[in-house]
């Protein structure tokens, strides 16, 4: 009992330390190339290193922390060809997901879409960015339901998670929500139509969106970025 006791007490901490690290890298408190401290967290949060070690473990999986055996843990910097990568997967599954959801969606998934977006253009108006992002999350599960392939969406989550950093500063730098939403609408009118191509050519359109926020990004803080290899 007492073990059991300890292992889940263990998980909760690990668990509580990679929320908030995971919040905080998301979020740019903590921006690429800074530097955190198993010893400094562990005081923090009152544990020991190892589940500190545990949680820097899982955000090195998801590619947000850099760890390099006797030299300081740092936040992972953008990478040009894992971004690439990223978003060819991601727009690969979603062409499928669209053409899918497209051939699928009824009456009731429509509306399912019509509140989606309703949702997101009150947080246009409160200038809420993080729900926005959790919506625009939201919108893509909703639109991999429809297409009766849950299952992408762990695809699409795992990929998306990998630039929205970038997103973050997209969002927030450049006020891009109310051009993300239109996108989003022409999205779901295409889905509702049952036009295929046109969800595609509109999916297409709103995963392009970050290509000059890149571009920007790259020209005025080139820190955030790996070294391209010469």
């Amino acid at each position: 009992m007492v073990q059991a006791t300890q292992l889940g007490a263990r998980r909760t901490s690990v668990d509580e330390i990679f929320d908030y690290l995971h919040d905080e890298i998301l979020s740019l408190q903590l921006r690429p190339g800074d530097k955190i401290s198993e010893a400094d967290i562990a005081a923090q949060f009152g544990v020991s290193r190892q589940p500190v070690r545990d949680a820097f473990s899982r955000l090195a999986n998801l590619d947000m922390l850099l760890i390099r055996p006797q030299r300081a843990t740092e936040v992972k910097r953008f990478s040009m060809r894992e971004i690439e990568k990223s978003r060819f997967v991601r727009a690969s599954v979603e062409k499928e997901v669209l053409r899918r959801a497209s051939e699928n969606c009824d009456a009731g998934n429509a509306a399912e879409l019509d509140a989606a977006l309703a949702q997101q253009e009150v947080a246009i108006e409160k200038r809420d960015v993080e729900g926005f992002g959790k919506l625009d999350y939201e919108f893509h599960r909703t639109l991999c339901n429809i297409a009766k392939a849950d299952f992408a969406f762990d695809v699409i989550m795992t990929e998306k998670a990998k630039v929205d950093r970038l997103c973050l500063l997209s969002l927030s730098k450049e006020d891009r929500m109310p051009e993300l939403v239109a996108d989003h609408r022409a999205i779901a009118e295409a889905v509702k139509a049952h036009d295929a191509e046109r969800a595609i050519a509109a999916g297409v359109l709103h995963l392009s969106r970050l290509d000059d926020t890149i571009r920007a990004i790259t020209e005025t803080n080139a820190s955030y970025f790996e070294p391209t290899p010469q």
